[in-house]
Order: structure tokens, then sequence, then C-alpha cells
């Protein structure tokens, strides 16, 4: 039994649960991985962000490589790229039928400019890499691939395993024309979803959302016949994600407590300049259940959890401005998004429950 049982219906499972670049434990002290979700649709898996853990927890949920049809990347943040690396390694070694079709992979662009400075600096700082300082997933991907050249090329050569190519066609995404989009001065401008991806079961949209600086940042929708998701990504409350998520059946939004992260730093210039971001980047959850409101979301789950070792009353704030059934799920636990209510008996997988 496994998590793609064809009874869950369409359905995601939250693989890792926490934001940031940080090794958090839930309040319990349990593990929480970096932040992934698996879209489920009958047999197949499509990927959602590749933070800490990703590969593993995809094994731990009952879901293999090969039925990974797409990886879809929101911004390039290193707790949303991280377990890249390992995807392209180890994964390869999961995926051993050679008519396999390459994993598609989609992601932001290059950047084009470094980020504004904070206005709290002191001094300019050295750029790393100044040659490419803003790669898009393409280059990360050749990049990543160039790092770790001994490795593969020994296991091409001497164990007679196939390139990376073979396994990921990857893509970056190109906008529409005429969006007005400027990774500093216009991250988020307004839009209409686009579509990035299309097979015979889903169609995943993609929009800009509000992560300023960190730019292009998309949240994704997936259809099906079945029912849909989206997915925020990263963002502020924006009117793009709520015009992307409009009659969704699943929305998966972030959040964030700013009190509690606030109150974690000692260093007061690293914390003033870090509070500025997350107050004009991310997304209480109360803040959340606004937005799913306004979206006329079915239910909303709440993941990528900063930080993850908050208590649950942290989150419990999204009864205030949503009605609807909203989920905080664990790592491992999956959520159905199907339009009429399915069973959710006979998997490996436990199923997150609505809080009340």
């Amino acid at each position: 039994m496994n998590a793609s049982n064809p009874r869950l219906g369409p359905h995601v499972v939250a693989l890792g649960t926490a934001g940031g670049p940080r090794w958090w434990n839930s309040p319990g002290g349990s593990q929480r991985s970096g932040i992934s979700t698996a879209v489920v649709i009958q047999e197949r898996v499509y990927l959602v962000d590749c933070g800490q853990g990703t590969g593993r927890q995809l094994k731990n949920a009952g879901l293999g490589m090969d039925q990974v049809r797409g990886l879809f990347i929101t911004h390039l943040h290193s707790d949303h790229t991280v377990d890249l690396a390992s995807m392209i390694l180890f994964g390869q070694f999961e995926r051993k039928n050679p008519a396999l079709e390459p994993i598609r992979v989609f992601g932001p662009g290059p950047r084009g400019k470094l980020p504004p400075l904070s206005t709290r600096a002191e001094s300019v700082p050295d750029v790393v890499a100044p040659a490419n300082p803003g790669p898009g997933i393409e280059e990360l991907f050749d990049l990543l691939s160039a790092a770790y050249a001994t490795d593969i090329n020994d296991r091409i050569f001497d164990s007679l395993t196939r390139p990376p190519s073979t396994h990921f066609d990857v893509h970056d995404i190109v906008l529409p024309e005429g969006t007005g989009f400027d990774p500093n001065d216009n991250v988020c401008p307004d839009m209409e979803p686009f579509t990035i991806f299309e097979d015979d079961l889903v169609e995943v949209t993609a929009i800009l959302v509000s992560h300023h600086p960190t730019a292009p940042a998309f949240a994704f929708r997936f259809d099906s016949a079945e029912g849909s998701v989206t997915i925020s990504g990263d963002t502020a409350p924006c009117r793009n994600l709520v015009r992307l998520a409009q009659s969704t059946d699943l929305l998966m939004h972030e959040a964030i407590d700013l009190e509690i992260i606030a109150a974690q730093y000692t260093d007061q210039a690293l914390m003033k300049a870090t509070m500025d971001h997350h107050r004009r980047a991310h997304t209480t959850a109360r803040q959340a259940g606004d937005l799913a409101t306004q979206a006329g979301a079915r239910s909303l789950a709440l993941h990528h959890l900063v930080p993850a070792s908050a208590p649950a009353e942290s989150w419990l704030t999204a009864r205030e401005t949503f009605a609807g059934q909203i989920f905080v799920p664990d790592d491992l636990e999956a959520i159905s998004f199907a339009a009429a209510p399915r069973t959710t008996s006979d998997t490996a997988v436990e199923p997150a429950k609505a809080i009340s």
C-alpha cells in the first residue's frame, strides 16, 4: 500500500512542512523536513519545491521517483531547492527503467540584476559569483551537475549510469509578454495565470507572487478532472494569489509567526533587517485565512511553517478569517483536493485532520 492508492482520489502529501534555511523540529520535538509537496493524481506524482529531505520523504511516503512526472520550483531560495542536488545524484538510482521520459522541471529564470541593498546596511557587501550572481533554474541544474562532475562522470564511465540530462528536462519559466515585471521595482504586477505544463491528467498554471526581493517567485495551481489545489510558494498577501486560487478545492499557503521569529534573534542589526524582509515577503496565518476567503477556496492548509517549532496556537488564528476546513499537516500527512469527499482509508500515509 502507498500514497498513490486510487481510493484516496487526488491529494497532496506534505513531504516537508518547514520553511526557512534552518533545521526545525515540531513543538513535540519530531523533525519537520524542508518544504516540499507531492501532488498525487492517480499513479502520477508532481512535486512542488525540493527542500531538505525531499528525496527521503518521497520514499517514506511510499512514492517512487519513477512516478514523478514534474518538478515545479516556486522560487530559488535555498530552503526550496537544497535537495535538488540529491535528486540529481541519488534519484537516478530510483529510475532504473531507461524507457522513462525525463522529469519535466520548471522554475524561475535568471534574476537579471542584484537585489537592492537593505536600507540598514552600513557598507556594500562583496558579491558572490559576480559573473553570474542570479542564475535561473536551468543554470542552477547545470552548475550543480558541474560541481558534482567527479561523481557523475565516475558513475557514467565506470558503472554505465545515465547522465542527468536523461532524467531531467529543465525549463526556465518564461513570463508572458507585457507583464511589466521587474525583479527590483515590480515583482508582482497584476496579471492573469498562464499555463506552464499540461498532460492528460493535469494542467499546471503559474502566476507571479510578492516575495520581494526574491524574484521571480511563483504560485502554482494544479487542475484535474477531479479537483484542484493551489500552492502559494512564499509570498506576502497579494491579488495575484487570490486570482490564481479562485474557487480552488484546496489552498496550501505559507504561514509565519512574526513575534516568535523576532524573539529568536540576539543580533539586533540582523534581527531588524531580517524582520524587514519577513514583514514584506510573508503571510501570517490570519492573513492566509483572509486570502482563502477572498478566493472562495473550499479548504485551507498551512505549511512552510516559520518557525516550524511554533505551538499550534500560532496557526489557529486562521480560523478568525476563514470558515472552511483548515489543516496544519505534519510531515507525510495527506490531504484530499477532490471536489467531492473521498475515503482516505487503505493508505500508508496519515490523512491530515482539520483543526476544529
